[in-house]
């Protein structure tokens, strides 16, 4: 029987059955549904979290971890241009700071902003998938406890990163890592929107004119809302290529992740 392809002037048509294969293949199963609304809540709950006072110190840990993400940005960027690193200062009150010397301002001054993003866009990749947020959650957990080596040494800033360290390890006897792959969502979620919400809280809420963007306006021209602006839709974008990849890449059921993840180092309560 010949095969459901169609040759007309030196073209090939596909078939019904290549329609029906690639309608499947952009379509979103039930499994992904519940992620993308996952994502949708998390952006609104981090949205108000970040605004209102008190409540908001519940995202203390992971503010210091998203900060910690910008300053390595900064940080990685510099030495990739040729500069050195004196010093980096973590604090969820009054931000970070990384102290250069050389390097390219034209790619390190962004590079804060849209590093933590792309770091966030890799995260909420890994949040469709049981496996990858296992991998992830190690970079993490090493993250965390590097922040802690940069951050203002309190008794708080100590607790609340450890807390943040225990409910990744929580999230590992959780259904064989289903309530951590919940975890590293957020913090992807998190991460991907940290520009947009910093650079609206600075330079229109505020107003502070000490920003990575105002200084890149003074260096480079334009003003600094402009700015803030082109890198919060860079970093939307990323974020939308993390969730369309995520939607490609990971198509199993919860089942089938569950499965999955008991052949990488299993694990459940």
């Amino acid at each position: 029987m010949a095969p459901s392809v169609l040759v007309n002037s030196g073209n090939i048509l596909p078939g019904p059955h290549l329609h029906h294969l690639s309608r499947r293949e952009l379509s979103v199963n039930h499994t992904q549904a519940i992620t993308l609304g996952i994502i949708a809540v998390y952006v609104v709950v981090i949205a108000l979290l970040w605004n209102l006072p008190y409540v908001r110190w519940v995202l203390w840990p992971f503010k210091m971890l998203v900060i910690a993400f910008h300053e390595f940005s900064h940080a990685i960027t510099s030495v990739l241009t040729g500069g050195r690193i004196s010093s980096i200062t973590l604090d969820p009150h009054e931000g970070g700071v990384t102290h250069m010397r050389g390097g390219k301002q034209a790619f390190t001054l962004p590079a804060g902003y849209l590093g933590s993003s792309l770091i966030g866009a890799l995260l909420t990749f890994c949040g469709f998938n049981i496996v990858a947020s296992k991998i992830a959650s190690f970079v993490l957990a090493a993250c965390f406890l590097l922040t802690l080596w940069w951050a203002r040494r309190d008794w708080w800033t100590i607790g609340t990163v450890l807390a943040a360290v225990g409910v990744l390890v929580a999230g590992w006897f959780i259904e064989h890592g289903e309530g951590l792959r919940f975890v590293v969502l957020f913090i992807g979620v998190m991460s991907s929107l940290y520009s947009v919400w910093d650079i609206c809280d600075d330079l229109i809420l505020r107003k502070v004119n000490s920003s990575d963007a105002s200084v890149f306006a003074k260096r480079y021209g334009g003003s600094s809302q402009c700015w803030g602006v082109i890198w919060s839709l860079i970093s939307l974008c990323f974020m939308v290529c993390g969730i369309l990849a995520g939607l490609a890449a990971f198509k199993q059921s919860f089942e089938q992740m569950e499965k999955d993840s008991k052949g990488f180092i299993p694990t459940k309560i």
